[in-house]
Order: C-alpha cells, then structure tokens, then sequence
C-alpha cells in the first residue's frame, strides 16, 4: 500500500453543487486552522479575456499561517508550494475538489523537518477535503 502523503495530489468527488462543495470545503479548512488567502474563478477570467465558454472551476488559495511560519523559517522557498492551491470543477455530473500535495515537491523531501512539516499540512488538507459527502 502506498503512503497517502506521497501522492502527487489529494482529491475527492462530491454529488454537492459547485456553491456547497466550496462553503462546505471552506469550513473544513476552517476547522484545520486554514484560511482563504487568493480565489479565482476561472471560468469568470477566461469568459473575459478570450471568451472561452467552459465549465466551472475555481481555485481557492489556503494557508495556514502556523504551517506557513514554520515552512517559512526552515525554506525561503516555501512561497512554491503556498499557499495551497485547491481546485474545484465539474466532471462527470460531480464536482470534483482537488489539492496539490505539498509533501510530494522534490526540495521539501531533501529537508527531514520540513517534509515532516509538509506531511503534517498534507494530512490536514486530506481531512478537509475529504470530509465532503460523496
């Protein structure tokens, strides 16, 4: 069995509208210690610069600042992995919510401390995300 903190990315499907998947991944991150710091509605910037009509997506930016302080102190490097980045879009009738793994980049897995921090952070987004219903 695979380490789950290793994989490129985290993610989960939801059957919640696009609007409920977000407030309630929002709470969730709340509840790890993270809040909100960048949101872009993807769909919205591509409908105004090129036109493109396309589903929606949206991409929340998460931070926690103990996480981030920490990071920050042990890799000046850390602004490459936060914040977290989380998408959220439609596939298949279902949205699905998907984060980038911190603990998967190759600079955090050359420091022991700091991966070990970035499993931690990890481990906090899998709870958030995966606590939507399916």
């Amino acid at each position: 069995m695979s380490d789950p903190t290793t994989t490129t990315d985290i993610r989960t499907t939801t059957s919640l509208s696009m609007e409920d998947a977000e407030a309630r991944l929002r709470e969730a991150l709340k509840a790890e210690g993270f809040g909100i710091l960048t949101e872009v509605d993807v769909q919205a910037v591509l409908k105004e610069k090129i036109g493109a009509e396309t589903e929606p997506y949206r991409i929340l930016g998460a931070c926690n600042p103990k996480f981030a302080h920490q990071a920050m102190e042990m890799w000046k490097g850390f602004g490459l992995v936060a914040p977290c980045n989380i998408a959220i879009y439609e596939a298949g009738g279902h949205r699905v919510v998907m984060a980038y793994n911190p603990a998967d980049h190759p600079e955090v897995r050359e420091h022991a401390e700091l991966y070990a921090l970035a499993k931690d952070a990890a481990a906090a987004i899998r709870r958030a995300v995966e606590s939507l219903p399916a």
